[in-house]
């Protein structure tokens, strides 16, 4: 990839629009594309997207658009920022229009419905194992890295050199961006915050208080290394942005739609009316069945993983579901 002067950005979300107005900010052509021309009409019109980050106007070098053939002529970086259950078909339909020469990132948090796989093995499948790809991911939220408010993310891709160029693009006075190999542990950090921070949301909404969110954040942690390093991952990466740093964030602040979604389900309220309350996709909902197959392939014991799935997906009860966790006998502090 030479230096990029023009992004596609695919996904025109609270987070892709985000991402859009970091990069048009940092100097960079951006075209925010979107498949709905419901939803891409009022950006156009009004130059800010006021459905998720009102108030935040478009700079001149960011245009948005429904035309993807048209986002992605020219672009010498394609970064996707859609829901991960829509990843797939949305690499299978810019496969076609991918000019040749340019890079591709994801900011996608998740894993594949109903496969489990990573996304970056969706990636290859699509693109093929040569093209220079990398995922971002750490504790950010679309609205304050909308606003210039400081952040700092994770780049991560097998190729050291293409990690350092995705980093450089973000990178800016209010961002900064560090760089990683373990794509694996980035991508795994981001999807299991999210089943997390369910439950977190739950034990508050429930009023169990600081006590067992700060516990269920550290056994989460310990949870989310179990997995990782029997996927491949490596410690570090847990112990850093992707890992715990967005960990705690998605658990204890309320701009996290999974744990807005975990404080209505503690709270007697229905999933059909926490998601209609939230009104955007809720990652973690659909994540906690992925996680938990994977941890089940690799013999993992997910024991936080596993209630929030029953809750979510078998009708558990949340105060059965903490019972069935302080029930579990007593053992060693380990990861």
């Amino acid at each position: 990839m030479v230096a990029a002067t023009t992004v596609a950005v695919l996904g025109a979300g609270s987070w892709g629009t985000a991402l859009g107005l970091l990069l048009a900010r940092n100097g960079y052509a951006v075209h925010l594309w979107g498949h709905d021309p419901d939803e891409i009409a009022p950006l156009r019109r009004d130059r800010e997207n006021r459905r998720y980050l009102a108030g935040i106007p478009f700079p001149p070098t960011l245009s948005a658009g429904t035309d993807l053939a048209e986002a992605l002529a020219g672009a010498d970086l394609v970064l996707a920022v859609v829901p991960s259950h829509a990843y797939g078909a949305t690499l299978a339909r810019l496969r076609p229009h991918m000019p040749p020469f340019a890079g591709f990132a994801w900011a996608t948090k998740g894993l594949e419905h109903g496969s489990g796989r990573f996304l970056h093995e969706v990636t290859a499948d699509v693109l093929g194992e040569a093209w220079p790809a990398a995922v971002i991911s750490g504790p950010s939220f679309a609205r304050e890295v909308a606003l210039g408010l400081p952040t700092a993310v994770t780049v991560a891709a097998r190729d050291t050199a293409y990690a350092r160029r995705v980093a450089a693009l973000l990178h800016g006075s209010n961002l900064r961006a560090y760089t990683s190999v373990d794509v694996v542990g980035v991508e795994l950090g981001g999807a299991i915050k999210n089943v997390l921070a369910i439950a977190a949301g739950i034990a508050d909404g429930l009023g169990f208080g600081a006590n067992a969110r700060a516990a269920l954040i550290t056994r989460g942690l310990a949870e989310m290394v179990r997995l990782g390093l029997a996927v491949g991952g490596q410690r570090e990466t847990f112990m850093g942005l992707a890992g715990i740093g967005d960990l705690v964030l998605t658990c204890t602040d309320d701009q996290s739609r999974n744990r807005r979604f975990g404080l209505a389900i503690g709270r007697g309220e229905t999933a059909e009316a926490a998601f209609a309350a939230i009104g955007q996709v809720v990652e973690g909902a659909v994540t906690a069945q992925e996680v938990l197959r994977l941890a089940r392939q690799h013999q993992v014991d997910m024991p936080i993983t596993e209630q929030v799935d029953e809750i979510l997906h078998r009708g558990q009860h949340p105060r059965r579901a903490v019972e069935n966790l302080l029930a579990r006998d007593p053992k060693p502090e380990t990861v």
